[in-house]
């Protein structure tokens, strides 16, 4: 996909991380540290805005201006285990790990917990990234809980609701409590039992776990969450732990969502 740039002012961390490996937070990193330049001047100030006409450079190596730079977005099969992040201080496993190297400085599309698996898109764009985040794209996920889907759930999901608390099922860090849980896009039970039930569910949003979140609700841990598909992008038979470019196809089906038309692929 192809992106053109104007000669409008704009952040110099996003001029950084369309133009280059770094992301926005590396380059925010970069700015506070006196790395970056801009018009032969050191600059620390974060809110620094330049135009496609600034000399930018980042420990005195020249940022390029790419005019129609060609982004790219993947998809990777993410297994239990891994934290979708750039690095952890407690030295667990993240993606980058398993991911091949040219993709260390593309950026996850959203969040897969630790213990969750499935899609997971990647982009070497910025733009992309936050428009398909905060996109109503359906996710879609296959759950299992460790008990049944009683009918208050269910209404739950067809309806939606609002939790107060909804701490449960969240990650300990986490400073978001109360939460409003959209009605889901769509569901389906395969299996429904005491001790355990089955079923696919889809939504649009994709809050800070919020699955997870909705049945601690009803008193359900999650012990099975997996994302089988983003906005129509789905796994096709990709194994656990690899990764995939997107089809031209797939591309053209999130065209609206990223201002894109067929002539730039």
């Amino acid at each position: 996909m192809k992106h053109d740039k104007t000669d409008e002012p704009t952040r110099l961390n996003k001029f950084i991380s369309h133009n280059s490996k770094y992301s926005r937070r590396e380059a925010d990193r970069l700015i506070q540290e006196g790395r970056v330049s801009v018009d032969g001047k050191v600059v620390s100030d974060m809110a620094t805005k330049v135009t496609d006409k600034s000399k930018v450079l980042v420990d005195k190596k020249l940022i390029k201006y790419e005019k129609n730079k060609m982004y790219t977005v993947i998809v990777y099969n993410k297994p239990k285990g891994e934290l979708v992040t750039k690095n952890d201080p407690q030295g667990r496993k993240i993606i980058f790990d398993t991911l091949d190297a040219k993709y260390k400085h593309f950026m996850p599309v959203g969040r897969l917990d630790y213990a969750s698996e499935g899609v997971l898109l990647l982009s070497d764009s910025v733009d992309v990234v936050n428009k398909l985040m905060h996109s109503n794209l359906e996710r879609i996920y296959k759950i299992k809980v460790n008990g049944p889907i009683t009918q208050q759930i269910q209404d739950a999901m067809l309806k939606g609701i609002d939790v107060e608390d909804a701490s449960t099922g969240a990650h300990e860090n986490s400073d978001i409590t109360s939460m409003k849980f959209a009605p889901f896009s769509g569901f389906n039970i395969s299996s429904n039992g005491e001790k355990f039930s089955k079923l696919k569910v889809g939504i649009a949003e994709g809050k800070n776990r919020e699955l997870r979140r909705f049945f601690a609700h009803f008193n359900l841990d999650v012990m099975d969450l997996k994302r089988v598909d983003f906005g129509g992008i789905s796994l096709n038979n990709l194994p656990t732990g690899k990764s995939r470019y997107l089809s031209r196809e797939e591309y053209r089906n999130l065209r609206y969502f990223i201002n894109e038309d067929d002539q730039s692929f």
